[in-house]
């Protein structure tokens, strides 16, 4: 009989140390938003080359809490891709603002830098670049863009959330524009369980006194002082300044978050080993366009997913090759079903024909397992089994 593995998608690799982190937090009296959090956060910025971080519950609560605090609202409009997840885009949505969607450039994963400036109009208030599996998008390619047009009042807000450890040009990714978004989901690379953060610079960017202080004012209500600030003696009184969102980290979250930052330079190692595996076996054959992973300029990707486009399939067989390679034990996935395919999009006018290269690199896709706990004998199991299947069903006329 077939010995069938089980081997999951992308679970998350937590350890006793985070157990240990969490239990320390739960004993200390002190559970949400304090002291382990603004650690977090200066780590954080340490880690990504940036001079500033704020730590929030979300990746999508960073993206609408940038737009609310720089007022890009109802009659504004936003350029970004249809390739990708939909919380780069709903957080437009919740504000009535314009989505503008630029089509992926030929063969790629990315916003075409050559259409972005025909996009642009008067109402263009910030664009929403996407770093895609791992790999960051061309910053300075968008940012000439801008420059040509003399239009640097255009805010930069990069969907970062695949892209933690990632370099772009020899540098960590999270200074390259304006703001940087992550993701700390249970399934990515780098996890708080929930949770995300935004990077960036300039602390006075368009004018702002303290932006720093007005993301953590804006993402607590609005409230002049924090939960542990009213702790302290007498300290009740406080004003409200904003009509702020509920959306902050918690010490327990953040403390999750201290502890990877000290193993994710192994896990990241573990990640890029398993690549190289697929790469290794894919590379002889013809069907399998494999994913980048780094160049000679000093970009590389954080291997936070293995994005295999099979030459010639059609969605059908991507879609037969899902369930045969379930029928072996291996979960794998599809990143993504573009944006105009979904019923909410549709409804809001988008047409999927309007962006063709999205919809070429949709249909052959299938990303395999990668996560910092696969043994390297499974993940040879896997690409081994994904060129036997594929094989069979490119036999199948």
């Amino acid at each position: 009989m077939e010995n069938i593995r089980n081997i999951p998608f992308s679970p998350p690799d937590i350890t006793e140390a985070e157990i240990t982190a969490v239990a320390e937090v739960m004993r200390s009296g002190w559970i949400t938003s304090g002291p382990n959090l603004a650690k977090f956060e200066d780590e954080l910025a340490i880690y990504c080359e940036s001079n500033k971080a704020v730590a929030l519950n979300s990746a999508t609560a960073a993206m609408e809490i940038i737009l609310k605090i720089f007022d890009i609202k109802e009659g504004d409009e936003v350029i970004t891709t249809p390739y990708t997840y939909t919380a780069t885009s709903s957080v437009s949505i919740h504000r009535g603002i314009k989505l503008i969607y630029v089509d992926v450039k030929k063969d790629t994963f990315f916003m075409d830098e050559d259409k972005i400036a025909e996009a642009i109009t008067d109402k263009t208030k910030a664009i929403m670049p996407v770093d895609f599996a791992g790999v960051p998008c061309d910053f300075d390619a968008i940012k000439k863009v801008l420059k040509d047009m003399n239009r640097e009042d255009i805010i930069i807000i990069c969907d970062s959330a695949h892209s933690f450890g990632a370099k772009y040009k020899g540098e960590k990714v999270g200074s390259q524009c304006d703001f940087h978004t992550f993701s700390f989901h249970a399934v990515k690379n780098f996890t708080t369980a929930e949770g995300g953060a935004i990077t960036f610079n300039d602390n006075n960017f368009k004018g702002q006194e303290d932006l720093f202080k007005n993301f953590k004012i804006t993402s607590l209500h609005g409230q002049s002082k924090d939960a542990l600030a009213k702790t302290k003696p007498g300290a009740w009184d406080y004003d409200i300044i904003t009509d702020g969102y509920k959306c902050n980290m918690t010490d327990i979250t953040a403390a999750i978050g201290r502890v990877q930052l000290t193993r994710y330079p192994e896990m990241l190692v573990r990640r890029k080993e398993i690549f190289e595996i697929y790469n290794n076996i894919l590379k002889n054959e013809d069907f399998a366009i494999t994913p980048f992973t780094k160049d000679d300029k000093g970009t590389e990707s954080s291997y936070h997913l293995y994005t295999l486009r099979i030459k010639g399939f059609t969605e059908q067989q991507r879609n037969t090759l899902i369930i045969k390679m379930a029928e072996k034990g291996i979960s794998t996935n599809v990143h993504y079903k573009p944006l105009p395919m979904f019923t909410l999009y549709k409804n809001l006018g988008y047409k999927m024909e309007d962006y063709p290269n999205a919809y070429a690199q949709y249909i052959n896709e299938i990303t395999l397992p990668v996560y910092s706990t696969l043994a390297l004998e499974d993940a040879k199991y896997i690409v081994e089994e994904l060129v036997k299947i594929t094989k069979e069903i490119l036999l199948v006329k």
